[in-house]
């Protein structure tokens, strides 16, 4: 039937411009983590200061295509596949607008760091390692979305490992720099607040991978563990 056919061609089109819209918030988002962590490597609180001011625009985002998929869900009463990817859709978009928040963090600890007077500069060469990781994480999981790539899904999984280890380095290396001087206490507390935004940032980009793992395979592999998280991508059935 014509009409029918033309409804399951606009409830596609509906479909295709939701996810078009989610990869734009990750986008945004992305840019947004790269900013603030130029702005600590290069000691700029005014670029750190328009990652504060750029949060807004995620936020919109988020509430924008949560109403969206709200609508969709209400108009078309979709089953199956399709009501998982909207319901994959929603859950992704609250990571993208957590990732952003962590980012805001990571900027409002900067502007801390270098608009005081402050004897020490800031070692960043190991936050920069780690959050070379996690952004690679974000886009990895980003890519695994836009292609229902559940190899991809996996890998980030797995990456998360590393981002949590580089993590525990950091954090012990802070804690000896406190108890040998602690004079270093304030910032190496900043610096803290940073790592952790970082290891955050990485567990939200597991969380959308795995999200993707449910879309295509209809099963949950949250708190599974990594092992059967690569089993169940990995295995066709």
């Amino acid at each position: 039937m014509p009409s029918s056919e033309h409804t399951l061609k606009q409830f596609d089109a509906e479909l295709e411009a939701v996810r078009a819209r989610v990869l734009q918030m990750g986008g945004l988002v992305e840019e947004q983590i790269v900013r603030a962590l130029d702005a600590l490597s290069n000691g700029n609180p005014q670029l750190a200061a328009r990652v504060v001011e750029n949060d807004h625009q995620v936020n919109a985002l988020e509430v924008g295509i949560d109403e969206e998929c709200s609508t969709i869900i209400a108009r078309r009463q979709p089953a199956a596949v399709d009501l998982r990817m909207l319901m994959m859709v929603v859950k992704t978009i609250t990571d993208l607008e957590r990732i952003g928040d962590e980012a805001a963090k990571i900027a409002r600890m900067v502007q801390l760091i270098y608009e005081t007077d402050r004897p020490y500069v800031p070692r960043t060469g190991d936050i920069r390692r780690v959050a070379e990781i996690a952004l690679g994480m974000l886009k990895n999981a980003l890519d695994a979305f836009a292609r229902l790539d559940l190899a991809v899904a996996a890998r980030v999984v797995r990456q998360d490992e590393q981002v949590d280890e580089a993590f525990r380095a950091i954090l012990r290396q802070l804690i000896t720099f406190m108890i040998e001087d602690p004079r270093t206490i304030s910032h190496a507390l900043e610096i803290l607040f940073i790592a952790k935004a970082i290891e955050r940032i990485g567990d939200h980009s597991k969380n959308m991978s795995e999200y993707v793992i449910y879309m295509v395979k209809g099963k949950d592999v949250r708190h599974t563990g990594v092992e059967a998280v690569e089993r169940e991508a990995l295995t066709q059935h």
